[in-house]
């Protein structure tokens, strides 16, 4: 796909407010705004953005919700205070959910990440941590059988911190925590949470991260974890892919 293309995505699928709320991240960023610095009021946005007050309040909603942006009642609008350890803000830029060189960059880090800690995680997990990894997976597996993508999503979640969390690693953990936090966004903002074809095969692929954890195998564990976040980073490309050209 060629990457000019990529980045001029047609905006037709995508609602009004969602694309305020991509917009006003980019203003963040280009203002240089920091956590817990005030932004321009909802009016000041609606008129730079050449849109409503009730579009821009839909786009902070989404981006409240994201942990972005910070509405105080009478005292205006901020950019969310992240006191994570590994915030986005101490990495030394604003992520742009929609921004393609942002996400695969986000993945390349992901894929280091991870396969680190269910590295690991094989040489380190309690039985407590590996049922509750077992336990994550499960529930993938029931939200995938009865289509209750939240279920879904929630043991997706509590599958990959339990990973990190059975590494006993502060730092992998913090980190694994963020990049997740960003990834959704993008799932959210850009993609407008379609993306998630391959659950399927992720519910497989969580059996043989499990598994290889569980044997204590940390070169099966590093490799069953890189196939699993390749292969989502594939459904993000399919995605966008089938978004530019139909």
């Amino acid at each position: 796909m060629d990457a000019e293309a990529a980045h001029a995505l047609p905006t037709s699928y995508r609602p009004g407010y969602e694309l305020v709320a991509e917009r006003i991240l980019q203003l963040i960023a280009e203002l240089e705004l920091r956590p817990g610095d005030r932004m321009p009021t909802e009016n000041e946005l609606a008129g730079r953005m050449g849109t409503s007050r009730t579009v821009v309040r839909e786009a902070v909603k989404i981006l409240s919700a994201l942990g972005r942006v910070r509405a105080h009642k009478g005292r205006g609008l901020y950019v969310a205070d992240d006191d994570g350890m590994l915030s986005s803000s101490r990495w030394g830029g604003s992520f742009i959910p929609t921004d393609l060189d942002h996400v695969y960059m986000l993945f390349e880090f992901r894929r280091v990440q991870e396969t680190a800690a269910a590295r690991i995680a094989a040489t380190r997990a309690t039985p407590a941590e590996l049922r509750a990894i077992e336990v994550a997976a499960e529930l993938c597996r029931e939200g995938h059988v009865t289509g209750q993508a939240a279920l879904f999503d929630r043991g997706d979640d509590d599958f990959h911190l339990g990973i990190a969390a059975a590494s006993h690693n502060q730092f992998l953990l913090a980190a694994v925590r963020e990049a997740r936090r960003l990834q959704r966004q993008s799932n959210v903002i850009g993609m407008n949470g379609a993306v998630g074809s391959h659950t399927a095969e992720a519910v497989e692929e969580h059996a043989a991260i499990y598994r290889a954890i569980r044997e204590g195998n940390e070169d099966a564990a590093a490799a069953a974890a890189a196939v699993h976040v390749d292969r989502t980073l594939e459904d993000y490309r399919r995605e966008i892919q089938r978004r530019v050209f139909g």
